[in-house]
């Protein structure tokens, strides 16, 4: 199955599915990021949703995915002013707007690196499907 018609089944999905079943969320950035090992070869690929952080002007890491469908991958949207990545998110339809979007090339994990200015335990989650977003501890 080809990427075009991967995102055609997820745009379908979403069509098909009453609004109260998709999670929503915005972030200021996303990332894709693909991690290579030390002999160049490929490990994994993984989106990375980053919110900006004025006090410390900077991006800090909101949350991950693995990228297992090319449908993951964010597409940019005239029509929604930015970036939009949609995926099936175990059961959970996820739809996540952002302003930004870059990729990056790596051989270090960059959601890894960035747990140093911002640990894991106090970050914020993407919302839950219930419209319920986490907010930092």
């Amino acid at each position: 199955m080809g990427a075009t018609t991967s995102m055609a089944i997820c745009l379908a999905a979403i069509c098909l599915t009453p609004v109260d079943d998709v999670a929503y969320d915005r972030v200021d950035m996303v990332e894709v990021n693909h991690f290579y090992d030390e002999h160049g070869r490929p490990v994994f690929d993984q989106v990375i949703f980053y919110d900006w952080c004025p006090v410390q002007s900077r991006y800090n890491v909101r949350a991950w995915r693995l990228l297992k469908t090319p449908a993951q991958v964010p597409y940019r949207s005239r029509q929604q002013d930015g970036f939009v990545a949609v995926w099936y998110d175990g059961d959970t339809l996820r739809k996540v707007k952002a302003n930004a979007m870059r990729e990056s090339w790596t051989q270090h994990d960059p959601e890894l690196v960035e747990r140093e200015y911002l640990p894991k335990e106090q970050r914020r989650e993407l919302c839950k499907l219930n419209g319920k977003c986490p907010s930092s501890p």
